[in-house]
C-alpha cells in the first residue's frame, strides 16, 4: 500500500493487466508520443500523460498510435476485440462519441446479443470527463447518461484513486464493452492504493459517510462536492449518508434504495445536465419504487442546461458547489433559507 493519484493508479491498472494478460493491447491518439513525430518516444501517453512509460515496456506491438479517426481506430478496437484481443482505446474526451457514435451504440454494444452469445467485445473505452480547466464545451461534458442509455455497455465513474484502479483492472477483465469515464480534475487526487493488482465489482455502490438524516447520491468528482457539504452541514447537526454508485450500468439501486429508506430524503448531485442526466434517472427510480419512504421531495443539484463557458467565472458558476448542495439539503429539510 502507497500514496498514489488518480493518474498512476490508472497507469498500474492498465500496466498490471498488461503483464498479467498479453491479448491486452492500449490504442489511442498520442498514447506513445506521436506516431511518425521527432523528439523523444514516449513523450506524452495521451493528453494527460496518463498513459506514460507503457511504451517502454511493451513497445509500439501493444501500444500503439492512431490517426486522428476517432471512427477509425475505434472500429480497429471492436474488431480487435471480436478476434480475441483485449483493446483499451483512448477516446481522450468523452465530447468526441459524436465522431464515433455508431461504432460504439450500433456495434460494440449490440453485437454480443445479434450474435446470440455466440462472440464478444471485451472492450475498454477509457475516456476524460467533467469541466473545471476552462476548455470550452467540446471538451468539459459529463456524457456518462448517454452511454448509459444503451444496453449493452457498461458505464464507470470512479472517484477516487482506490477506486480507478480497482474498476479500471475490472473493466479491463471484463467480456462486455465497457465506457470507463475518468475525470480530468481527479487526476491529481492522492490516496492510499494497494500495490498489487485487485478488482471491485460492477454495481456495488460505495457508502463513503453514514448519516440518518439525508442521502446524498453523488457521482465521480461530485462525491467530493458532496462531501464537503456534509461536513459543513455535520456542523449545524445534519447528519448526510453520501452514496457512490461508482457505476452508472450497472446501477445499484438497492444500495440507494436502503439508504433513502433509512433518511426519508433524498439529494442527487449530478456534473451532467438536468434533462434526462442521472439525477434525473436515479430520482425517477426511487420515486417509482421508494415514494413510500420519502418525507420530502427528491432535489437534484445540476448544471443548468446549457452549453459550458470557457470563461472560468461562468464555468464556475456552472458546476455544482458545496453551497448548492447544502442549499438543498435544508429544503429537503425543512429549513429553507
Amino acid at each position: 500500500m502507497s500514496k498514489k493519484t488518480y493518474r498512476q493508479a490508472v497507469n498500474e491498472a492498465i500496466l498490471q493487466e498488461m503483464r498479467r494478460d498479453s491479448s491486452v493491447i492500449l490504442i489511442g491518439e498520442d498514447v506513445a508520443g506521436g506516431a511518425g513525430a521527432g523528439g523523444e518516444e514516449d513523450a506524452w501517453g495521451g493528453p494527460m500523460a496518463v498513459t506514460k512509460g507503457l511504451l517502454a515496456e511493451f513497445g509500439n506491438d501493444r501500444v500503439l498510435d492512431t490517426p486522428i479517426s476517432e471512427a477509425g481506430y475505434m472500429g480497429m478496437a471492436i474488431g480487435a476485440a471480436a478476434s480475441g484481443l483485449r483493446p483499451i482505446a483512448d477516446l481522450m474526451f468523452n465530447d468526441f462519441i459524436g465522431v464515433c457514435f455508431d461504432q460504439v451504440v450500433n456495434q460494440a454494444a449490440k453485437y454480443r446479443y445479434m450474435y446470440g452469445g455466440q462472440d464478444r467485445i471485451p472492450l475498454t473505452i477509457r475516456t476524460m470527463i467533467g469541466a473545471g480547466l476552462s476548455i470550452s464545451a467540446q471538451h468539459s461534458q459529463c456524457l456518462y447518461p448517454i452511454f448509459s442509455y444503451f444496453s449493452g455497455l457498461k458505464v464507470i465513474v470512479p472517484s477516487c484513486p482506490y477506486d480507478v484502479k480497482g474498476l479500471l483492472a475490472t473493466a479491463i477483465r471484463d467480456n462486455d464493452p465497457v465506457i470507463f469515464c475518468e475525470h480530468k480534475l481527479l487526476y491529481e487526487m492522492t490516496q492510499d492504493v494497494p500495490d498489487a493488482p485487485y478488482t471491485i465489482p460492477f454495481g456495488e455502490a460505495c457508502f463513503v459517510r453514514e448519516g440518518e438524516d439525508v442521502t446524498i447520491v453523488a457521482l465521480s468528482r461530485m462525491v467530493h462536492i458532496a462531501m464537503e457539504a456534509a461536513a459543513d452541514l455535520a456542523l449545524e447537526g445534519i447528519e448526510c449518508e453520501v452514496v457512490d454508485p461508482r457505476t452508472t450500468t450497472p446501477l445499484d439501486v438497492e444500495s440507494i434504495l436502503e439508504s433513502v429508506e433509512e433518511t426519508g430524503r433524498l439529494v442527487i448531485v449530478d456534473e451532467s445536465g438536468p434533462r434526462c442526466g442521472m439525477a434525473s434517472d436515479i430520482a425517477a427510480i426511487v420515486a417509482e419504487e421508494g415514494f413510500s419512504f420519502l418525507k420530502a421531495p427528491i432535489m437534484k443539484v445540476t448544471p443548468p442546461h446549457v452549453p459550458i463557458a470557457a470563461a472560468p467565472n461562468f464555468e464556475n458558476l456552472y458546476i455544482p458547489n458545496a453551497a448548492r448542495v447544502i442549499k438543498a439539503v435544508h429544503m429537503v429539510m425543512g429549513r429553507a433559507d
